[in-house]
């Protein structure tokens, strides 16, 4: 009997320190993902089905937050079915987050069907810009549209497409509407920069 308390104690301490239910949809979403066709087109759109429901409202519409959180387990998705993950381990690199702007639209209410649209857009030296759009499934409606700045750390988004396609490959043009986002992330860092002094350090 003490092997049953033992196991939940553990449970209990899992579940107070870590977000475990992020953890086990997450290594679901890269499962299902690996099982999947692979994906050859890198910029390919890809589409995850969801619902909301009552885990995921307040006031009965998805909570702002929900939105980010599927949008991690989309892109999750997309780098194991394009190649970016296998790339990102032969390589030694890894990724993380630079940057997010999402713009609500429309809310979507408990129960709602939607499609997730996720698709790398673009990249320069240092990162990937993706595209992640929630489309309602009753209307076809653009609820919510994200940009996000996937930072590429120990390589380079142009050394994963050469790893992936086996030459090199030309980025698309930034869309006008990304390239003011971009402007605007340029401009908040070097501000910041100065404003902490390390512009001076640097000189």
């Amino acid at each position: 009997m003490w092997w049953v308390l033992w196991v939940l104690a553990v449970l209990l301490a899992l579940f107070c320190c870590l977000d475990v239910w992020y953890f086990l949809r997450a290594a679901v979403v890269i499962l299902r993902a690996w099982f999947q066709p692979p994906v050859w087109d890198i910029t390919a759109e890809q589409i995850l089905s969801g619902r909301v429901t009552s885990h995921d409202i307040d006031m009965c519409h998805m909570n702002n937050a929900r939105y980010l959180r599927e949008c991690d387990f989309a892109r999750f998705s997309l780098y194991t079915r394009n190649g970016v993950f296998k790339a990102l381990r032969a390589l030694g690199a890894s990724m993380v987050v630079g940057a997010t702007t999402i713009r609500y639209r429309r809310a979507l209410c408990i129960g709602e069907g939607y499609e997730l649209r996720s698709r790398i857009v673009t990249w320069d030296d240092k990162a990937f810009f993706l595209e992640q759009r929630f489309v309602s499934t009753k209307d076809g409606l653009v609820c919510a549209v994200m940009y996000c700045k996937q930072s590429v750390i120990r390589s380079s988004p142009d050394k994963i497409m050469q790893h992936l396609c086996k030459r090199k490959v030309e980025c698309p043009e930034f869309p006008e509407d990304l390239q003011h986002w971009v402007n605007f992330i340029s401009a908040s860092s070097q501000a910041l920069r100065a404003e902490s002094g390390l512009e001076e350090k640097n000189k």
